[in-house]
C-alpha cells in the first residue's frame, strides 16, 4: 500500500507486509520514516492512497462505519502519551476499555457492571497495579500508567495489539518492564503485537520480527533470531551515508 498526505511525496511508498498470528513485529526507524502512519492504517485511522489493508479478515480501505467500529474492537492500541484520564481512578480508566462492548455512557465506577470491574481488578493485577486500583491516574509514575493503559487495552479483548514508541517517555528500567509485559501477554494470549519503537536493543530483546522504515519503504524485514545490532543499525546509518553521497554530489 501507499500513503500519500500530499501530492510531493509518499508517506508509505509501496509497503508490502504479512503479519502472523501471535506474532511480535517491531518496526524501528527514524522519527518521519512512517512508523506511526503504518500503525494507523492498520485500525483504520488512516486510509490507504492505493492498495489494500486487511485486519483480521477485514479490508480496512473499503469498511463502512460499522465494520470499522466492530474491527477496533478487536484491536488494541497503546500509544507514547499514555491517555489515561488523570482524575479518575486506575480502575476506572482500565474499565473504559470496554465501553466497546456496554451499552448507552457511563458515569462512575459503580456504573460498570460488577463483573466487569472484577475483570478489570485481574488485568490490574496481570500488570502489577491492582493494589493502585483506586488512585488517581495522575498519581501513577510515567511506567505505572503505561501498564494501566496496557491493562485497558486488554478490557477489549483484542486479538491485536498495536503500540506506538509505548516506552519513548519512560526511563530504560520502566521501558524493560513495559516490553516484558507486552511480550509475556503475547505468548500467554498468542495475541499479536506491532510495536514501534526507537531503542534498538529493546527490539532485539523482545521482537520476533523486525521491520526497518526508511523515508516510508521497507528497507529490513527479518527475523531477530541471527540478527546482529549491526545490521539494524543500517536502517538508521544508511540515512547519513545517503546524506553524505548528494553532499559529495553537489561540492
Amino acid at each position: 500500500m501507499t500513503k500519500r498526505f500530499s501530492p510531493g511525496s509518499a508517506a508509505l511508498d509501496d509497503v508490502s507486509l504479512d503479519v502472523a498470528a501471535g506474532e511480535v513485529v517491531v518496526l524501528l526507524g527514524l522519527s518521519g520514516s512512517g512508523k506511526s502512519t503504518l500503525l494507523r492504517h492498520l485500525d483504520g485511522l488512516h486510509r490507504a492512497s492505493s492498495g489494500t489493508v486487511r485486519v483480521l479478515g477485514t479490508d480496512v480501505g473499503s469498511a463502512k462505519p460499522g465494520e470499522l467500529r466492530r474491527l477496533r474492537r478487536r484491536v488494541g492500541f497503546v500509544f507514547q502519551q499514555f491517555h489515561l484520564v488523570g482524575s479518575l481512578t486506575v480502575l476506572e480508566n482500565v474499565c473504559t476499555g470496554a465501553l466497546g462492548r456496554l451499552r448507552g455512557p457511563r458515569l462512575g465506577l459503580p456504573s460498570y457492571p460488577r463483573q466487569l470491574r472484577r475483570e478489570a481488578l485481574e488485568h490490574l493485577d496481570r500488570v502489577g497495579l491492582s493494589d493502585q486500583a483506586l488512585q488517581r491516574a495522575d498519581t501513577l509514575s510515567g511506567g505505572q500508567q503505561q501498564r494501566a493503559a496496557v491493562a485497558r487495552a486488554l478490557m477489549q479483548h483484542p486479538e491485536i495489539l498495536l503500540a506506538d514508541e509505548p516506552v519513548a517517555s519512560l526511563d530504560p528500567e520502566s521501558s524493560t518492564q513495559v516490553m516484558q509485559l507486552i511480550k509475556d501477554i503475547s505468548e500467554e494470549r498468542r495475541l499479536t503485537v506491532v510495536c514501534s519503537l526507537h531503542q534498538v536493543d529493546l527490539a532485539l530483546s523482545w521482537g520476533d520480527r523486525v521491520v526497518g522504515l526508511r523515508a516510508g519503504e521497507v528497507v529490513l524485514d527479518m527475523p531477530v533470531k541471527g540478527l546482529d545490532r549491526d545490521e539494524v543499525m543500517s536502517v538508521y546509518s544508511r540515512v547519513g551515508a545517503d546524506a553524505g553521497a548528494v553532499l559529495a554530489g553537489t561540492a
